[in-house]
């Protein structure tokens, strides 16, 4: 995906989300208000088994803002730039959906902990015959 170019089109975002940060490793989603950031970021995909042969993940994380600070939590890892886009909508159309006043932190995980991300893996692959 080239830099200049939106991970999602403005007009699939949810009301109040906008693209924050983009860069060829990062990028970053905010909400206005409550003010929350939605990272996904490409990482080294340790932990994984050799076998696989995945070099590289993209984390998916977020950001809620205290008085004095900021506060970053994991919601998970996905193997491909499509699924940390998809991803991303995904937890962006579950705060907008059920989060009224999501000043509580608690809250804003409680509902980010029911995104599966591993409905992001694509469907249509063939499966080994027996």
């Amino acid at each position: 995906m080239a830099v200049d170019q939106d991970p999602i089109p403005r007009e699939a975002l949810p009301p109040r989300w906008g693209l924050a940060e983009l860069c060829d490793d990062q990028f970053v989603y905010r909400h206005s208000r409550p003010p929350i950031e939605l990272i996904a970021e490409s990482t080294i995909a340790d932990r994984s088994h050799p076998v696989i042969g995945i070099c590289r993940c993209w984390e998916l994380r977020y950001r809620y803002f205290l008085t004095d600070r900021a506060i970053t939590e994991s919601i998970g890892r996905v193997s491909t730039q499509r699924a940390a886009v998809d991803g991303l909508l995904e937890c962006m159309h579950r705060i907008h959906d059920t989060v009224s006043a999501a000043d509580d932190p608690l809250e804003i995980r409680e509902v980010l902990d029911t995104v599966s991300l591993s409905d992001l893996v694509p469907s249509g692959l063939s499966t080994p015959s027996k």
